[in-house]
């Protein structure tokens, strides 16, 4: 039975990885595919940020009340379509990245 349990789990955590990478891949333009680039020259390299700093940044500009390095604007439309278990999920897979 803990065979089990643990299988699950892996499963559920390997999803959840899986739905943030899809949910990462319209980010990959800007941050690139390893979170390595600073976006448009101007944002801070994201690759391995704290979860909990990135959904804070994301529910952030999703609200319209962030504007780090003057990229409000294209971060709300980038993020206004993810709801917070998407948000979770790519702030999860952005604190992966090494």
């Amino acid at each position: 039975m803990k065979k089990i349990a643990i299988a699950m789990l892996f499963a559920g955590s390997t999803l959840l990885m899986a739905d943030g990478a899809a949910a990462y891949a319209k980010c990959v333009g800007c941050h690139g595919a390893n979170g390595e680039k600073a976006a448009l020259g101007k944002s801070a390299v994201i690759k391995g940020q704290d979860a909990a700093k990135t959904v804070e940044q994301l529910n952030g500009y999703k609200a319209g009340t962030l504007n780090q390095y003057g990229m409000g604007g294209l971060m709300k439309g980038q993020v206004a379509s993810m709801d917070d278990a998407t948000i979770k999920a790519v702030a999860d897979y952005i604190a992966a990245m090494k």
